[in-house]
């Protein structure tokens, strides 16, 4: 397939994409989610020592909060972020030169968010899958992750860890470790 006709059926795509976000209900995109797969065309996105486990999303007017659980140095550690919406296609900027954009969802299984970052004068871009749940990978958002990233030779898959289940009962009611913090130890049984 030539240059010019991958980049249009590959901007149709972007353009579907674009317009199914159009209408997106931030509100309905807060809450847990869990880091399933990562596709980038730059393998150093890929090889980040801390790459999270989880997220949870908490909007309040026009600003995203991320709190990321980390598997760092064999414990959890959680990081705050706080982003404001650009527009209102669910497109949000952080410090640090940093892009979160949400491609595709169903609000209750999966989510398919743009990362961007500008690092030492260069642009990577990274897509990742997330679902709500602790267990389940195979869902038909994944398989709507794979079709987005067709083109994308570099894939890596989340392992279960325990990071995204400590963040996951935090956030359902436990009081929440501030940023930078230790996520309790899990309950032995």
């Amino acid at each position: 397939m030539g240059p010019r006709l991958l980049g249009a059926v590959l901007g149709l795509v972007l353009v579907q994409v674009q317009v199914a976000v159009q209408d997106l209900d931030l509100q309905k995109i807060a809450g847990f989610w869990r880091e399933v797969g990562v596709a980038s065309h730059q393998n150093l996105a890929l090889k980040t020592p801390k790459r999270p486990e989880a997220l949870f999303l908490t909007l309040r007017g026009a600003e995203l909060t991320v709190k990321a659980a980390y598997n760092g140095s064999g414990g959890c550690e959680t990081e705050n972020i706080v982003g404001a919406e650009v527009d209102v296609s669910g497109r949000f900027v952080f410090p640090g030169r940093r892009e979160i954009q949400v491609m595709d969802t169903d609000y209750e299984r999966y989510a398919i968010l743009r990362l961007s970052l500008l690092w030492q004068g260069r642009a990577f871009h990274v897509l990742k899958y997330f679902t709500r749940s602790l267990e389940d990978q195979d869902e038909p958002g994944f398989w709507r992750f794979r079709e987005l990233t067709a083109d994308t030779g570099l894939y890596l898959v989340a392992r279960h860890g325990r990071c995204a289940e400590l963040l996951k009962e935090v956030s359902a009611g436990r009081s929440a470790p501030a940023a930078g913090r230790t996520l309790p130890a899990p309950a032995s049984g």
